[in-house]
């Protein structure tokens, strides 16, 4: 099944299925980001983050593979009066033609070989001193119901970013148990991996 056909049939159904507020580890690295520097949202779905820096003043350009979650992104926009330039991509196909000041994401669902590739991208698509910053679901995400693939290929390891993004000061990489509260699809406690790196 492609990306696109995967998340438009989650995307399809009523609602948001994340939630419309921002991923709360993401919100609480605020201070990392540049306003004067583009920021892009990679895997942005419906746009829960994309909209809550476009209105906090961030030019913001959000990727995802599903044209349906990228339409509700932009009914969200319209709806909060803010604009997101917005394209439709399956990540392993992006290739990347400027440089962001920052760089998020929240739970990408990328295979394990897919990664390097794709960590390479953002890691050559980030400006000097700037920031990327995300949450993923951890291999120990398989003990808990709170959302997220039960594929362990599908999860992630500490070292899948220590052992890449050599150009970048790993400022945070851990594992850490939290509680999600995102919409119908995150709920209740998770294993998580919280990432910010910066350029070196």
């Amino acid at each position: 099944m492609s990306q696109q056909h995967f998340w438009n049939e989650k995307f399809s159904r009523e609602g948001y299925l994340y939630g419309k507020r921002p991923n709360e580890f993401i919100e609480s690295c605020s201070d990392y980001f540049d306003r004067k520097k583009g920021f892009l949202c990679l895997g942005e779905g419906e746009g829960r983050n994309a909209i809550h820096f476009a209105k906090k003043g961030f030019d913001i350009t959000a990727l995802d593979a599903s044209d349906i979650g990228l339409k509700k992104l932009e009914e969200f926009a319209k709806y909060e009066n803010v604009h997101v330039k917005t394209k439709c991509i399956d990540l392993n196909e992006w290739n990347p033609s400027k440089k962001y000041g920052s760089i998020v994401a929240s739970y990408l669902h990328m295979h394990k070989d897919e990664r390097k590739p794709l960590f390479e991208k953002i890691e050559n698509s980030l400006e000097k001193d700037g920031v990327f910053v995300g949450e993923f679901f951890s291999t120990e995400q398989l003990n808990y119901n709170s959302g997220g693939p039960k594929s362990i290929d599908l999860l992630y390891t500490v070292d899948d970013f220590l052992d890449t993004f050599s150009s970048c000061k790993k400022i945070k990489v851990e594992k850490v148990l939290t509680n999600l509260d995102e919409g119908k699809g995150h709920i209740g406690e998770a294993s998580v991996i919280r990432v910010i790196l910066q350029k070196n």
